[in-house]
């Protein structure tokens, strides 16, 4: 980068703008509250240097948008689950994910608790409207999987359910495999101690307390019944068309670049090609006169200098 002396590229100028967009981001972080500091200060510091964090991550945001773009010129459709604990860092990396992708064939799937109708469907029923079509990319925040975790450990559903679903999954799975879908599974896995401070960051900051539901402080309770309930879940729904990547979750610049770095991996893509773009020149009508617009429309400029 040059020097502040130094003009700047318009190019420059908009990747300080995408690091300005990640800054952001992360001041979160640094809103703590005097009684978190310590339990902060004891923290394990990520190895990451901030500016190779930023590259890399945008290196791979780059390769997002390949893969996306050979997606739809292959016409694939491609699946990703992402489950894990409570505050495991999912959203992080969907966030990262999403975030210079076109969002009219990426989309991001979170469902709410179901109804008391869906409650009565086939289990995977609400699940399959929003499967892809081809050339699309979906990113499931929690999925099919809520039946062996949250509602095993919460009592939402019978052991004779769980069971069920064991039984089920695998072949629904090679059913989607079967398809043409491509599914890919990540689990993000933090310990206890990293859990317990996110909470407390969460439970201190009003900006992040939506994140924090009753289901979640109970998980803090429910801490081996959890453990043990992802266990189970990984060694009966880890089959080969759709094997679980688990992915380490204590240091979350780290997971980011490893979850897409990986999930790039898997996929094999190249480029597509493309007609190269020309921006045509303005149609100037010699007898159009702009008009003046009633300033009251305008939304206040409370920002000049």
């Amino acid at each position: 980068m040059p020097s502040p002396t130094e003009e700047k590229s318009w190019l420059e100028l908009e990747l300080e703008d995408d690091f300005d967009e990640e800054r952001e981001q992360e001041v979160d972080d640094r809103r703590l509250p005097q009684e978190l500091r310590v339990l902060l200060a004891n923290r394990q510091k990520s190895t990451l240097e901030r500016s190779f964090y930023f590259r890399e991550l945008m290196r791979l945001q780059a390769e997002l948008v390949k893969l996306q773009d050979w997606v739809q010129h292959k016409g694939l459709k491609l699946v990703v689950l992402f489950e894990g604990r409570d505050s495991a860092g999912k959203g992080g990396v969907i966030k990262r994910i999403t975030q210079r992708v076109n969002p009219r064939s990426c989309r991001v799937v979170a469902l709410p608790a179901p109804s008391d109708r869906e409650k009565t469907q086939w289990y995977f029923q609400r699940y399959v409207p929003h499967l892809p079509a081809a050339g699309e990319i979906v990113l499931f925040d929690r999925s099919w999987y809520n039946r062996a975790g949250v509602e095993r450990v919460m009592g939402f559903a019978t052991e004779a359910q769980v069971e069920e679903f064991f039984r089920d999954v695998p072949e629904f799975e090679r059913m989607l495999a079967r398809s043409g879908v491509l599914l890919v599974k990540y689990w993000f896995s933090i310990t206890d101690e990293e859990q317990q401070l996110r909470f407390l960051m969460r439970i201190h900051d009003p900006i992040k307390q939506w994140k924090l539901s009753p289901m979640d402080l109970q998980s803090r309770v429910q801490w081996e019944h959890y453990t043990k309930a992802k266990e189970a879940m990984l060694e009966r729904t880890n089959i080969a068309e759709a094997p679980w990547h688990i992915v380490e979750g204590n240091d979350k610049k780290r997971a980011r670049l490893n979850c897409i770095a990986h999930l790039l991996s898997l996929i094999p893509y190249g480029e597509v090609p493309h007609e190269s773009i020309t921006l045509p020149n303005r149609v100037f009508n010699p007898d159009y006169e702009r008009a003046t617009l009633p300033h009251d429309l305008y939304v206040p400029d409370r920002y000049s200098r």
